[in-house]
């Protein structure tokens, strides 16, 4: 949804001129055209442009000029390193199957914010989107349940630039879940926030069942705790073994079920928008 363009920072003619620092190019720094949005790593410098990737490989040349790019929301000048300089390295693959920037420089956080329901949620996103989210400045904010959601959205006060991602298990019709979604829509606000999830019971069985080392998820009876049954079934001793035995069998996006990955992905895709940060 666009919201306007703020236009380059410290250009106001009827501002004190201010002094902007240089910046050395240096390979996986992350910087933003604050014209286009464009926020990416460094790959490498062509001629008088340099080459910046963003989180789903897309490459961008920018021309090299003063005051021309935003490093942790100020504005920078980017200069050529010296010819001696190494040459840029193959780029390997994050755990999302993102481009890896080696030696990354963490974006300064957004204003923006993505939920999860509770801590698991919270340490599996992170093996899986971590690398992802520091490239974006994405800070990922576990909720404790999803009862009391529509309170604390009201208390954010999501709007232009304060967009809000959350992730729901068991996001099914008819579930409690998904009621309390239904009643979301008519908050203040509500145009920048994005429900979304996976229908699985617990994050637990988002994770694929041959990744922790058993054939299948055992059936839990109604009524029972899922993570007690679950344990009960395969012999874990308790939840909190039973979790680091789950999060363990993670090691990419391949160890994961279709949904939760393309929630997770619709849901930084959401918080990362361009036009999400520059309004306002």
């Amino acid at each position: 949804m666009p919201f306007g363009n703020p236009g380059l920072p410290g250009l106001d003619p009827h501002r004190p001129r201010r002094s902007v620092p240089e910046l050395p190019v240096e390979e996986g720094l992350v910087v933003e055209d604050p014209v286009s949005g464009f926020c990416g790593a460094v790959v490498r410098v062509d001629g008088g442009g340099v080459v910046l990737e963003d989180r789903h490989g897309r490459r961008r040349v920018f021309p090299l000029r003063a005051a021309g790019f935003l490093h942790e929301g100020r504005p920078v000048t980017l200069v050529r390193p010296r010819p001696a300089a190494a040459p840029v390295p193959a780029a390997s693959r994050s755990a999302s199957g993102s481009t890896r920037v080696d030696g990354l420089r963490a974006r300064v956080a957004r204003a923006s914010r993505l939920w999860v329901e509770g801590t698991h949620d919270a340490e599996l996103v992170e093996r899986v989107w971590g690398h992802d989210l520091r490239v974006e400045g994405v800070v990922v904010e576990p909720l404790g349940g999803v009862d009391h959601l529509a309170d604390r959205l009201v208390e954010f006060a999501p709007g232009p630039g304060r967009r809000v991602g959350v992730l729901v298990d068991h996001l099914v019709e008819g579930s409690k879940e998904s009621r309390l979604v239904a009643e979301l829509s008519s908050l203040p606000g509500s145009d920048h926030v994005l429900v979304t999830g996976h229908p699985y019971v617990d994050v637990w069985q988002a994770v694929r069942p041959t990744s922790v080392g058993v054939t299948a998820w055992p059936e839990v009876p109604r009524g029972r705790e899922w993570k007690e049954g679950v344990c009960a079934a395969l012999g874990w001793s308790d939840a909190a073994s039973g979790w680091r035995r789950v999060l363990t069998g993670v090691d990419s996006f391949r160890d994961l079920e279709t949904p939760l990955i393309n929630a997770v992905e619709r849901l930084i895709d959401f918080v990362t928008e361009p036009d999400a940060e520059r309004a306002g």
